[in-house]
């Protein structure tokens, strides 16, 4: 074997350093990685990868053969916001609560446990000390490049991409911590689900409406369907929620954003006497974003042996 270290006419010697190893470090170099991206995987659609080995190992599985883990497994922070409008206001009105209008005037978010993330077909573990369980239907974002003060108008250029996000929530908890005042806190912060994958944002202009993107979101309980929404019917486009975010700190390639809830996207607003109650050991949920793929993860006991983290 002969090994050189080289370069050729017109190109430097960046061009030849390897691929970043994780998604983090993909994102830090988004603007020059993503090219590349692209690039490689039109390389990859003409060879059939089946079959080819690398020291007697396969270079390509099937799904059905891997662990997915979240797309971002480790960002630097998650925020979810409240910007489906229908949500809001049902959620609301069933705790009892008139529609603020501070609401119209800018988006609001909570901090969430960037730490405690789930993969597709991860276990959730329940949470010990909850009787209301509850999924949460919303389109998640991944920012690519990072900044400050960023223009609502210039903001779509800061997003990597999409994934489907399931903001798992514990009513009970929620609801009482939530009448100090802050939160939400314990009621939320034991898991979040995010994947499958990441869907780079160039795969959904087809799909832009006006501020938004026409994608029916969907979710299923034991295969049975509860909810059916649409990302276009968002109060609050992803720019104007990453314009807020990014008012006066700094936004980093990896950091997620959430939605919020789509309308009739949880058991709050359905009720649970339509939606077959609260969440109970044994189920599992499926969430479906078009052009992203499925979201599953089933509820295990809090106790519970089964492999929780595949880290």
């Amino acid at each position: 074997m002969r090994a050189a270290f080289w370069l050729k006419d017109h190109h430097k010697k960046s061009d030849f350093i390897e691929l970043p190893s994780n998604m983090r470090n993909l994102l830090d170099d988004w603007t020059f990685n993503f090219p590349l991206l692209k690039e490689l995987g039109q390389v990859f659609s003409t060879i059939n990868l089946y079959g080819l080995t690398l020291n007697s190992r396969p270079i390509a599985h099937a799904l059905d053969d891997i662990v997915l883990f979240p797309p971002i497994p480790d960002p630097p922070s998650f925020r979810d916001f409240y910007a489906f409008e229908q949500h809001v206001k049902t959620a609301r009105h069933h705790r009892g609560l008139e529609m603020v209008p501070e609401w119209y005037q800018f988006p609001v978010f909570y901090f969430s446990n960037h730490n405690a993330l789930l993969g597709h077909q991860w276990p959730l573990r329940k949470p010990k000390n909850t009787t209301a369980l509850d999924y949460e239907l919303e389109l998640g974002c991944v920012i690519g490049k990072g900044g400050r003060d960023i223009p609502a108008e210039h903001a779509e250029q800061h997003i990597a991409g999409f994934t489907i996000l399931n903001d798992w929530s514990a009513r009970d908890i929620q609801r009482e911590e939530m009448k100090v005042g802050l939160g939400p806190a314990k009621g939320k912060d034991f898991g979040t689900s995010l994947g499958p994958f990441l869907v780079t944002i160039d795969e959904f202009e087809s799909v832009k409406v006006g501020k938004s993107y026409n994608l029916t979101m969907i979710a299923r309980r034991n295969g049975v369907e509860l909810s059916r929404g649409n990302a276009q019917d968002l109060y609050y486009s992803f720019g104007e929620m990453i314009a807020r975010a990014s008012e006066g700190v700094e936004l980093f390639p990896g950091d997620v954003i959430g939605s919020g809830t789509v309308g009739t996207g949880c058991i709050l607003e359905l009720q649970p006497e339509n939606a077959g109650g609260w969440l109970e050991v044994g189920d599992t949920i499926e969430l479906e974003i078009q052009g992203i793929g499925t979201l599953t993860n089933s509820i295990v006991a809090y106790d519970s042996t089964e492999n929780l983290n595949h880290r």
